[in-house]
């Protein structure tokens, strides 16, 4: 079975495996994380993302936020210093704690360097989307979208930008023949009746239900859409 699920953003890393639990994940299945697994709601984004390091079935893509986080990584240097930081590091500095990293950067100053080394490897290496197929139906898995999308524009053609900050409309059209996976945009955005709940639109699906602002994540099983989360509702 394959699994999605978006936007943790320091969502309790116990309650992530019981969220797992739920759905009877094993080592049979895998699962995607379609980005943002840290930031604004405490430190389980990072317990989580030590947890994935030793995880060969569960998956990472890069979010705005981890992107936010590696354009920060000079405050891990030991030779890093705030009053002789560089305008540009600064600025690139506070953007991230003005969009809920201090929660994260705390958390990881208490770990092992060799830690937070392996982790900022890990993801630098996370891939921007994926492309995969489940029952026959095929899967375009991206962050937040496609923006400035054209049919025939290639994948490898997009920015970093219009895939990790993309925030499509309702009446946003994309390929006819892949179901595009996304988050970033808390569904809630798109009007109160969807609060705690997916959007299914013609050719995309959005699964950010809203677990920075409090709602319960949701795993979505790709084999048969069926979702789960740890109330069961």
């Amino acid at each position: 079975m394959v699994y999605v699920t978006s936007d943790l953003h320091g969502y309790p890393h116990d309650k992530f495996l019981q969220l797992l639990e739920s759905a009877h994940f094993c080592n049979r299945d895998f699962l995607y994380i379609i980005g943002d697994i840290i930031d604004i709601n405490g430190d389980g984004g990072v317990k989580t993302l030590c947890w994935l390091l030793d995880q060969p079935n569960i998956q990472l893509l890069l979010g705005n936020h981890e992107a936010m986080l590696l354009s920060c990584d000079f405050v891990f240097n030991a030779d890093y210093r705030p009053e002789t930081a560089t305008k540009e590091q600064s600025d690139k500095l506070y953007r991230y704690r003005l969009h809920g990293g201090d929660t994260t950067l705390s958390a990881l100053q208490t770990l092992p360097q060799n830690t937070k080394e392996y982790i900022l490897e890990y993801l630098q290496e996370a891939p921007l989307y994926e492309l995969i197929t489940v029952k026959n139906r095929d899967f375009l898995l991206v962050h937040a979208g496609l923006d400035h999308f054209r049919q025939e524009r290639k994948l490898s053609e997009y920015s970093q930008d219009e895939l990790l900050l993309a925030r499509p409309s309702p009446t946003d059209h994309y390929f006819d023949d892949v179901i595009t996976i996304v988050g970033h945009t808390t569904t809630f955005a798109y009007g109160e009746k969807y609060r705690g709940k997916i959007i299914k639109a013609r050719t995309w699906v959005n699964i950010d239900v809203g677990a920075a602002y409090g709602q319960e994540p949701v795993l979505l099983r790709l084999d048969d859409f069926k979702q789960f989360c740890i109330s069961g509702k």
